[in-house]
């Protein structure tokens, strides 16, 4: 489980996220919701890693993170996989190298082994046959799939999500979020997910949390947060869902 507590985080002086407390629970989805700028994707680089807060407690598996140094750190990003809003992937390389890159490095497995497990994972996200492309010949659907196939492939015990559906039209986006569901069963993982996608929100998540001004204005599961009367969460939901309110 990952506990976080009291967490604070400002940039150039200006507070992004303000005495965040929250649980994620060992084989949820939790997905955080709110709009652009505020401070969603803050949030998952604190809990990797990749920033340190100013001040507060992230405990991933009971093991406090904040001050930990870089070698110690690194044990524990090995638990994350990370999918993100931009994929990330390697132009140089081809589809199966991109799956393969994190494998190589961690895994300990022979290079026909990896070879193996690349297919495998590709088969999982429904690609075949793509192993040998470069990513600048796949659509953005696909790239977000081989995007998901790596980050699954050094078996994390946490995916991230960073806006997963971005640029993606409606039928791409069922098909990745009935993926990412796929997947949590099959994998038996921990996912959390940030995004704007109220829509998608509501088709994956055993919660939502939502982030307004920098706190958590309500965390629910879906059919709960559906009937918020929080006026934040309120004007959030009837904005993105066209109701129009006097």
């Amino acid at each position: 489980m990952i506990q976080i507590r009291n967490l604070y985080k400002s940039l150039a002086g200006q507070p992004v996220l303000k005495d965040i407390d929250i649980d994620i629970l060992d084989g949820e989805i939790l997905t955080l919701l709110g709009g652009s700028g505020v401070g969603k994707s803050v949030f998952l680089k604190n809990i990797i890693g990749l920033m340190r807060p100013d001040r507060g407690s992230i405990r991933i598996d009971e093991t406090e993170i904040t001050a930990l140094k870089l070698k110690e750190l690194s044990k524990i990003q090995r638990k994350f996989g990370m999918v993100f809003q931009g994929d990330a992937l390697f132009d140089s390389l081809t589809v199966a190298e991109n799956v393969a890159f994190g494998m190589k490095r961690l895994s300990g497995l022979s290079m026909a082994q990896i070879a193996r497990k690349v297919t495998e994972y590709l088969s999982m996200v429904r690609l075949e046959g793509v192993e040998d492309k470069l990513p600048e010949s796949l659509s953005i659907g696909m790239k977000r799939r081989v995007s998901l196939a790596r980050s699954i492939a050094t078996r994390p015990e946490y995916i991230f999500y960073d806006e997963p559906t971005t640029g993606l039209d409606p039928i791409t986006t069922d098909v990745i979020c009935n993926l990412f569901l796929d997947l949590q069963k099959e994998l038996d993982i921990t996912s959390v997910m940030v995004t704007h996608d109220i829509s998608t929100a509501y088709k994956i998540s055993d919660r939502i949390a939502f982030l307004h001004e920098g706190s958590i204005a309500e965390v629910d599961n879906a059919e709960e947060f559906k009937k918020s009367d929080n006026r934040h969460v309120r004007n959030f939901i009837d904005i993105n869902t066209g109701i129009l309110r006097d």
